[in-house]
């Protein structure tokens, strides 16, 4: 156990990253019970069902900790309202400034985490107040603020800290010598997604899931594709139809992209998912799934099973433990 460990009321330094869409009560709450800190992304989901998705996370936690995630490139101080009101006391932020939000989730009693690209950014949000640093290398999947290498970025986050505040690492750690590294580079707890959109309890629908255990080391790219519903936002995702055809033709801007407007997918509702938007195939959908948004980080290449959230907290704490243990 790390100190952010005990900061954070975990007893295993792992953090089930906030995966978009995917990221259900039932995931977090999972992760929460075996340990690790489970959090709910809670940016998209309807203002109305915000507080209701903490109440129940909590609830099904059985009082382990859980966070939610909020990105600042789009206005969720109502969010935040919710999310305290409804008892959440860990709160990570994302893509923008935290100091605005910080004095609110003070004063709720809350810890705040936010995630930072370099080591001026920790230094930074350490002086407005945020009491976590995550720091996120250019491996990580889904939208991608850093443009470091996790290995570089660490250390250096780490040492302009200088003890200030505690480092989680974000970006290729999808097993326990992932979590190994990430502690041996002076981080204290290591921050993993990829591994989780491959887990029985995350909203990923069957095909994206196959697309990741499927995925190698070369299988991702760094792309401004799917910018529908966030514009000018860099992501990692797996190669598709989608990414393919864009390349092929010279990845000509909006709206002149191939397929431009085509409808990929429906939801039960019926409402339609366009290509090159940012939307994730969830299970209820059902279209050209492969063509959709499938964010990934490079770490998809170690991800060989679905498993239940909770063995994959168990098997990678003991993969760092027996890796950094003496023999």
């Amino acid at each position: 156990m790390t100190p952010v460990c005990r900061m954070l009321g975990m007893r295993s330094p792992v953090v089930q990253a906030p995966i978009g869409s995917a990221s259900t009560p039932e995931l977090a709450a999972a992760v929460a019970r075996a340990g690790g800190l489970g959090t709910l992304a809670l940016t998209w989901a309807p203002a109305a069902e915000v507080g209701p998705r903490v109440a129940r996370t909590l609830a099904l936690s059985d009082g382990a900790p859980i966070a939610v995630n909020l990105v600042l490139a789009f206005p969720v101080a109502d969010r935040l309202a919710e999310c305290l009101d409804a008892g959440a006391r860990i709160v990570s932020t994302f893509w923008g400034d935290p100091a605005p939000l910080n004095p609110r989730i003070k004063a709720a009693g809350a810890v705040h985490l936010h995630t930072v690209g370099s080591a001026a950014e920790a230094v930074a949000a350490a002086d407005s107040g945020v009491d976590v640093i995550i720091a996120q290398g250019a491996e990580a999947g889904g939208h991608v603020w850093g443009k470091v290498p996790t290995m570089a970025l660490v250390p250096a986050v780490v040492d302009a800290l200088a003890g200030r505040a505690p480092v989680i690492a974000a970006g290729g750690i999808a097993d326990g010598r992932g979590l190994a590294a990430a502690l041996a580079l002076g981080a204290q707890a290591a921050w993993m997604g990829t591994r989780f959109l491959a887990s029985h309890e995350a909203a990923t629908h069957d095909e994206y899931r196959r697309q990741v255990l499927a995925a190698s080391e070369t299988a991702s790219t760094y792309t401004l594709a799917f910018d529908g519903g966030w514009p000018a936002a860099p992501h990692r995702a797996l190669h598709n139809s989608t990414l393919d055809a864009w390349t092929t033709a010279g990845r000509p801007p909006a709206p002149n992209r191939p397929g431009e407007g085509d409808v990929l997918a429906h939801d039960p509702s019926g409402r339609p998912h366009l290509r090159y938007a940012d939307t994730i195939p969830l299970p209820t959908m059902n279209g050209d799934l492969e063509a959709m948004a499938l964010y990934a980080g490079t770490s998809a290449a170690l991800v060989h099973e679905v498993l239940p959230a909770p063995q994959i907290i168990t098997d990678t704490v003991h993969q760092a433990r027996r890796i950094l243990t003496p023999t």
